[in-house]
């Protein structure tokens, strides 16, 4: 009996080890199937949020260009033709006209029904909007012209163009996670879709805000009057084309290197902003003189000394340019600062539609202020009179003072009296290269040693 129930126990004992075995495989692929769930459910959390629309933020740009480009319908060519294709071709029309808008660095805002809108100055402020967006006008209403030729060899025309343009403030609701979109609402949005509701057959409308900041490039001519409740009427313009000297073969469709040189003097006002702005967040603790009130008086300097030098537009927008990038490779190091500022200038420059050339030349300005100043062509002398314009300045003493705390914190100088008598040296033996530094400033040059000597003690 004892050994009947000692047998029988041993089966319980193995059944319930086989269970357990059986259970724990079981768990084992639970865990696992769990570990498969969480996961997954972890990959739809994030799709779920991705998809989710992101906080719209409402921001206000005060001065934004609109362009309303609507497409009207030819009823009578349009017998005959598969509405499809009708339709293929508006895309297509529309396509194109997004890619001159990207070119332009203008923001696709929608396209409503048979109008396309866009907005220069969003989401990057700048003060070239209203001729980027003239610009892009014009290239659209020429796409539009070639594309009816090619499509039906110019016999029968199936598109007409209408544009308006107005220039203003307007607030933007800003909405999307991946893909950000731009809402823009206020009176700027409601002239613009007004002037092109008024415009005639392949007819670019401007309103009087546009006109002024764009005049000195575009052939324009007073158009009409456009009232606007509660304001005085809006007068309104066509635009032409480019003026015949802004304009490649005088045929006033495309821009001549006149045109961009003009333009980059504008522009350069971005430009600057933008540089100015790297400077003040990134330059060196220890930076006292090489600072962003440094580079904005060579900037001021080079176009005071390139006029008077007779310097073409060209050649003034080259030495701005050098001079705005010239001390900004401190930001990296302040050893052979002038060669990380050139390489910073061939980083930026071909965004603001600097050629190869011109970058060339505005590097080889930035090298020339490299003491001791070794100048090869004019541009050069300009630039390093420019850079050490101080040496004549009345407020020689403090700029001087400020050089040395600056190469003191670097451990490059460490001695006031010391500096003083070098910088006594320095100023003998220099001289300004351009006939205008030397009649603007070599007198004082002389006054300033005889004051720091004074200060030097034996």
């Amino acid at each position: 009996m004892i050994s009947s129930g000692k047998e029988e126990l041993v089966r319980r004992v193995a059944k319930l080890a086989k269970l357990n075995q059986e259970l724990e495989e079981k768990i084992r692929k639970l865990e696992k199937e769990n570990e498969k769930l969480a996961a997954q459910l972890e990959k739809r959390k994030a799709v779920i949020q991705e998809d989710q629309p992101a906080t719209e933020e409402s921001l206000k740009f005060n001065m934004v260009t609109i362009l309303f480009a609507e497409i009207q319908r030819l009823g009578k060519t349009f017998e005959g033709i598969d509405s499809a294709l009708v339709m293929d071709e508006l895309d297509e029309i529309f396509f194109e006209f997004g890619s001159i808008a990207d070119k332009y660095k203008i923001e696709r805002i929608k396209t409503i029904g048979d109008t396309f809108m866009c907005a220069g100055g969003i989401p990057v402020k700048n003060i070239t909007n209203p001729v980027e967006v003239v610009m892009a006008a014009m290239e659209m209403r020429n796409l539009l012209e070639r594309y009816e030729r090619e499509k039906r060899g110019g016999e029968q025309r199936l598109w007409d163009l209408r544009i308006g343009i107005h220039t203003g403030p307007v607030t933007a609701t800003v909405s999307g996670r991946k893909k950000i979109s731009y809402d823009i609402k206020g009176d700027t949005v409601h002239n613009a879709s007004r002037l092109s509701s008024l415009s005639g057959s392949g007819s670019i409308l401007i309103s009087v805000m546009t006109y002024e900041l764009v005049k000195e490039f575009f052939d324009t001519e007073y158009y009409d009057r456009l009232p606007v409740k509660y304001k005085d009427d809006l007068l309104i313009y066509r635009v032409r084309g480019l003026k015949p000297e802004f304009s490649a073969e005088g045929r006033g469709m495309y821009p001549n290197d006149s045109f961009r040189i003009k333009f980059g003097l504008i522009q350069f006002t971005d430009l600057q902003e933008m540089v100015l702005d790297k400077l003040e967040k990134e330059l060196p603790d220890f930076v006292f003189y090489h600072n962003v009130k440094h580079t904005v008086d060579v900037v001021t300097e080079v176009e005071l000394i390139g006029w008077a030098e007779g310097c073409s537009d060209e050649e003034i927008l080259l030495l701005k340019t050098a001079a705005l990038f010239h001390d900004t490779g401190i930001t990296v190091s302040f050893d052979d600062h002038e060669f990380h500022g050139t390489e910073y200038a061939r980083k930026v420059l071909p965004d603001y539609g600097y050629t190869a050339e011109q970058i060339e030349r505005i590097c080889s300005i930035i090298m020339a202020t490299k003491l001791p100043p070794r100048p090869s062509n004019l541009l050069e002398e300009i630039i390093c009179d420019s850079d050490l314009d101080y040496l004549g300045r009345s407020d020689f003493i403090p700029v001087s003072n400020s050089l040395f705390e600056e190469l003191k914190a670097q451990n490059k100088m460490k001695d006031l009296n010391e500096w003083n008598k070098l910088q006594v040296k320095f100023i003998s033996g220099h001289q300004y290269f351009t006939q205008t530094a030397r009649r603007l400033r070599e007198v004082n040059k002389k006054l300033q040693i005889e004051r720091i000597r004074s200060l030097i003690s034996d």
